[in-house]
């Protein structure tokens, strides 16, 4: 089970978007790399046709950052808190370290 999934909201804890809050858009757990909504904009520019501009121009995308550098962030404060794993009741869950509350499902909201 991997601490960070899909749709959770992060805090980017280190870099140059340090502070900035965002929803998972993809996770590469072979890399070890995330990407976070409005963190890391990269800009693309593309010809006419090229795929994701029909009409060309420069298109302005979201790029991968490590995932040792984003926390999940608690929803009672709003503030980053790690995350681990527990068996309860005999399935895998995420657990906030802080409080011990669990994580969230990401597809439910």
């Amino acid at each position: 089970m991997q601490r960070i999934r899909k749709g959770d909201l992060v805090e980017v804890i280190q870099g140059a978007d340090r502070g900035k809050q965002g929803r998972i858009l993809a996770v590469d757990s072979e890399s070890g790399r995330v990407r976070v909504e409005k963190v890391r904009l990269q800009k693309r520019h593309l010809k006419p046709g090229r795929a994701g501009a029909q009409q060309g121009g420069i298109v302005e995308d979201e790029g991968f950052i490590a995932a040792s550098n984003v926390m999940v962030v608690h929803p009672s404060d709003s503030k980053p808190s790690r995350v681990r794993i527990e068996k309860r009741d005999g399935e895998s869950v995420r657990v906030f370290s802080r409080g011990g509350d669990l994580v969230p499902d990401p597809a439910a909201g």
